[in-house]
């Protein structure tokens, strides 16, 4: 009897640690990082720094990934999704003055009313 009862014991042992391991490993995703491309009619080199500047207090912009293609008016980053939507990103870089993505400055300060 005593046998069976240890044998109960280790079987269960195991059983909570495989559920806990499951639980933590697939549980509570803390970051989801993904790609957004932006497209800035009025990009230019100049105004590179006003973006630069308005995604800065964005804690899950990655700032290392910025990469602005000039030429095709567009910019390239990746963000965590967790932390911030895309709409973010974009009503950002329209306060500053530039429109992204089709959000207008215009309708940032109208929203912002």
């Amino acid at each position: 009897m005593d046998r069976k009862c240890s044998v109960d014991f280790v079987r269960m042992a195991m059983f909570t640690a495989i559920v806990v391991l499951c639980t933590i490993s697939e549980g509570c995703r803390r970051t989801d990082v993904r790609d957004f491309e932006v497209s800035i009619p009025a990009l230019t080199i100049e105004n590179e720094a006003v973006v630069r500047q308005a995604l800065s207090r964005f804690a899950g912009v990655d700032k290392s990934s910025l990469v602005f293609d000039h030429r095709a008016k567009k910019l390239v980053l990746k963000y965590d999704s967790m932390q911030l939507a895309k709409k973010n990103i974009e009503f950002e870089i329209a306060k500053a003055g530039l429109e992204a993505n089709g959000v207008t400055p215009a309708s940032v300060i109208f929203r912002e009313r």
